[in-house]
């Protein structure tokens, strides 16, 4: 669906290097205020929840971290499908509608005083379910509310909101629940469901524009996904990177309870109290977040972060003073979001529109899956051994992946322009396929420069990505043994819809610009010629001899 549209603005926006500056968008603006809101009851409930568990094992206090992180693992590639092939309004409409549901159900069985940990433990799973759900359509929505530079603030203002929720919600969470029980903590976070969808059904979005392809299946669009980023070299770093940095991150979210209780003797106001601490750490850093990026670049934030984020849980693992622990968990908010900033930012500046919403689940599915397999394996590592060994465990393996940055660092995002580029022209074809013919062979025919062709080769291992992420089955370049000046460009593609699909929807303005690379090296006065050909496994797509085609005739090659 297209979001090429102009977002609207105030008359007066901030600097555009404000760390700010997206909330000039007023959409945008108005969505980020009912998220915060969102956002501080869900950390509200997610102390109650905690803390009517604490008394259980570790393993079965780290399981609420999972609860709400699994179902992202297991539905955000279908999410993905299904924000990228309906309307991501209704998407997140359907979401936020869902997890009102659920929650009004939490919030009478915790009245009723009738919530057993494994309820609790399922209706968390199923809000999770819900987060799953708004997850991709939440992160593809954002290049329609704010301009493709202001993408990085955009996402660093995500996180702030999410660490501003965190710096009042489990301290205001804590306090209520110690002092009129979980039920009503469960009861607000019930109700901030209704904000997001109020801004959401205000929302007046332009009506989607129909692409080819769009009628894809499940399974076609989860492949097209898959494919997109295994051929994406700096997706799939991104992808790495986060596998490398969550992990290690999620002792502190899973054991940050365990460490308030048991460690430093604090109830749930206190831990309530060292969230906020965290989460006002990520506020304050926000301010100085774009100076540490333009200071030290993508890899060096990450570092540093990683680095800050390692102290402070050999802090937690050390330290059994509860003020000395509150100021060593300042850094902590900060040092997550520039993590996760950098890396969000990474992943969207790469993923073009007709994929954007599939692209970001695979990234939610590694960022969550992180958590969620991780967390009860720090829960039963501070059962065997210890709470101290499990946090120690921690900052060692943030230690480990700083290290592997220079090894695997971010690729430079500055040359990608994932914007659409219609630079085919129609297929010249004699007859009009339908849109399931196929597969289909489309061939590329090139004369060469002499004395280029080693340099053309390597040109076209670039267009050669560009053609399988956008849809070829398999690609090859081929050197003529009788002209060797010539070279055969060879994809197959599964369907025509497909093959109309690259030609309209699925080319950018990278595709286009390494295509321009290689074709340069053409000989003077030459233009490839290309074309078309089609399976007949299951017969001829047209009989010869029909109406308008010479039997035997080939298609007319033209510029592809």
């Amino acid at each position: 669906m297209s979001s090429a549209h102009t977002p609207p603005r105030s008359p007066e926006p901030a600097r555009p290097d404000s760390p700010w500056a997206p909330l000039a968008a007023r959409v945008f603006r108005a969505l980020w205020i009912a998220q915060l809101v969102s956002n501080t009851g869900t950390w509200m409930q997610t102390v109650g929840a905690q803390w009517l568990l604490v008394g259980e094992s570790a393993a079965l206090v780290t399981l609420v971290q999972t609860a709400s992180s699994l179902p992202i693992v297991l539905l955000a590639l279908p999410s993905g499908v299904l924000a990228d092939r309906f309307d991501r309004r209704a998407v997140l409409l359907t979401a936020q509608f869902a997890m009102l549901a659920v929650s009004c159900v939490l919030t009478a069985l915790a009245f009723a005083d009738a919530l057993t940990p494994l309820t609790l433990l399922a209706l968390t799973f199923l809000l999770g379910c819900g987060t799953a759900l708004m997850g991709p359509a939440w992160q593809a929505v954002q290049p329609e509310l704010v301009e493709r530079e202001r993408l990085g603030q955009a996402a660093a203002l995500g996180a702030v909101n999410m660490n501003l929720a965190r710096a009042v919600g489990p301290a205001v969470g804590g306090a209520v629940v110690t002092a009129a029980g979980p039920g009503w903590v469960f009861a607000f976070n019930a109700a901030s469901y209704l904000g997001i969808a109020g801004v959401l059904m205000a929302w007046r979005r332009p009506a989607a524009t129909p692409r080819p392809g769009g009628n894809e299946g499940l399974l076609t669009a989860l492949y097209a996904a898959r494919r997109y980023v295994w051929h994406s070299p700096g997706v799939r770093r991104v992808l790495l990177r986060t596998m490398l940095f969550v992990p290690g991150g999620a002792a502190l979210w899973a054991l940050l309870p365990l460490t308030a209780s048991r460690s430093l003797g604090l109830g749930a106001g206190g831990y309530g109290v060292l969230l906020g601490v965290v989460g006002a750490g990520a506020v304050g850093g926000a301010f100085v977040l774009p100076r540490i990026g333009r200071a030290l670049g993508a890899n060096g934030t990450l570092v540093a972060g990683t680095l800050a984020f390692a102290a402070v849980l050999a802090a937690l693992a050390l330290v059994r003073v509860p003020w000395l622990v509150a100021v060593a968990l300042l850094p902590a908010g900060l040092a997550w979001i520039a993590g996760l900033s950098t890396l969000n930012t990474a992943v969207q500046m790469r993923l073009p529109g007709w994929v954007r919403a599939r692209g970001l689940a695979v990234y939610l599915l590694v960022f969550q899956g992180g958590q969620a397999l991780a967390a009860p394996v720090w829960g039963a590592v501070a059962d065997r051994f210890s709470l101290t060994a499990a946090l120690l465990a921690g900052a060692v393996l943030m230690l480990a992946g700083a290290v592997t940055v220079r090894r695997w660092p971010l690729h430079d995002a500055q040359d990608i322009d994932p914007s659409p580029s219609s630079h085919w022209p129609a297929p010249p074809l004699v007859f009009e396929p339908g849109p399931s013919d196929g597969p289909v062979l489309v061939s590329v025919a090139y004369r060469v420069a002499p004395g280029k062709g080693a340099e053309f080769t390597d040109r076209m291992a670039y267009v050669a990505r560009s053609r399988r992420r956008t849809g070829a089955l398999t690609w090859g370049l081929y050197q003529d043994g009788n002209d060797p000046a010539r070279y055969v460009e060879n994809y197959l593609v599964p369907s025509w819809s497909e093959h109309l699909a690259q030609h309209h929807a699925r080319l950018t303005a990278s595709d286009r610009r390494h295509e321009e690379r290689a074709r340069a090296l053409l000989a003077p006065g030459s233009a490839p010629e290309v074309t078309h050909a089609f399976d007949t496994a299951a017969g001829p797509v047209v009989p010869d001899g029909a109406p308008g085609i010479a039997p035997g005739a080939p298609d007319a090659p033209s510029p592809d």
